[in-house]
């Protein structure tokens, strides 16, 4: 176990050592802890060490001039300059709330970027502002599409949040794929094998095989199969890579560049400027009085929540088991496998920082 202070003080040392200045590294940090707060291992610091990777690649420039290159009243395209999209995420997504104030809504395609942590972060930063905030991001091709063998999308994610008034607010974050492949990777740390469902071989048979994708197999999208919906989130995945990718002028389908720590694939010949992430903020008072909506809110979850369950179970609202994970690792602190431990421990060596 380790405290989020030590971890966002480690974390924040790292950043800086790249060239990042103190307030983006202070940024970039805080999205990874909420990962590992919020029980999103896959996504919190033991990716740390791949942002460093980007970095030693010239995948990432730590002092990035992020800028609107096109914009209307209520739109912009954002030219994020190879930059963290742990910072560029946040940057862009305000540019979407200052739109929102103005025109009621707001919406922002961005390229030029890289990996921006967990979509719900970026939601939830319209949602303080009375607004719902929407976040989605396309990834590295290892999701291959409903009958394919070839891996042509990335895992995709889309998030909503929705603000209440007295409740929780409503945060829907999830990938268009079964699972995503940060779940694989602590499967294989651990040596375990994976769920039928989640991916499949080279010859595209279902395996358990935690390293199928490394082996010229695939994620699969929502769904698994035909028979189970996977032309769904087959379409959801292609929605993202669209917004993400064809609207914002980044890279898309299987040309979007790979995460460090799948290091196994190279990076095709590109046909956009890096990764692409889409945003939106819609101001709730332009379409009723927030308070008014925020109750009915209240009123949505509660009933929700008062659902009869099946024995031993209870419904959940979107968002509550990150919220419940928060509260427990707050309190008792984040646990981190072995592998990650060694990589960070790795990385402090390096830059002289302790962990």
């Amino acid at each position: 176990m380790i405290t989020a202070n030590q971890l966002r003080s480690f974390t924040e040392q790292i950043f800086i050592a790249i060239g990042c200045s103190e307030a983006d590294a202070r940024l970039a940090t805080d999205v990874l802890v909420s990962a590992d707060l919020r029980g999103v291992d896959s996504h919190g610091v033991a990716r740390l060490p791949g942002y460093v990777r980007l970095y030693d690649n010239g995948r990432i420039n730590p002092q990035p001039h992020i800028r609107i290159v096109h914009e209307t009243p209520s739109t912009a395209v954002v030219d994020g300059d190879r930059g963290l999209g742990l910072v560029v995420g946040p940057w862009a997504m305000q540019v979407a709330i200052e739109k929102a104030r103005i025109a009621g809504t707001g919406w922002v395609a961005v390229r030029n970027s890289n990996h921006f942590g967990i979509a719900g972060y970026h939601a939830l930063l319209a949602a303080e502002h009375d607004m719902i905030g929407q976040a989605m991001t396309h990834a590295a091709p290892l999701v291959a599409p409903t009958f394919s063998l070839d891996k042509l999308l990335g895992t995709n994610p889309i998030a909503v949040a929705i603000p209440a008034a007295t409740e929780p607010t409503f945060l829907a974050d999830f990938a268009s794929t079964a699972v995503a492949y940060g779940k694989l990777e602590i499967l294989q740390r651990k040596g375990q094998d994976i769920p039928h469902g989640w991916a499949q071989n080279a010859e595209g048979e279902s395996t358990t095989d935690a390293n199928a994708i490394r082996n010229g197999g695939a994620l699969l999208p929502l769904g698994t199969d035909r028979e189970h919906g996977s032309h769904k989130g087959y379409g959801l995945g292609a929605i993202v890579d669209i917004f993400s990718g064809v609207l914002s002028g980044a890279n898309y389908g299987p040309w979007v560049p790979p995460f460090a720590t799948a290091g196994f694939m190279q990076a095709n010949e590109g046909v956009g400027q890096g990764t692409g992430h889409f945003f939106g903020a819609m101001r709730i008072d332009a379409f009723r009085p927030a308070d008014e909506f925020k109750t009915h809110m209240d009123t949505w979850i509660q009933r929700f929540r008062q659902a009869k369950a099946v024995d031993g179970k209870r419904v959940l609202i979107p968002g509550d088991p990150e919220r419940d994970m928060e509260a427990e690792r707050l309190a008792n602190g984040i646990p981190l496998v072995e592998p990650v431990i060694k990589s960070l421990e790795e990385l402090g060596e390096r830059f002289g920082v302790s962990l």
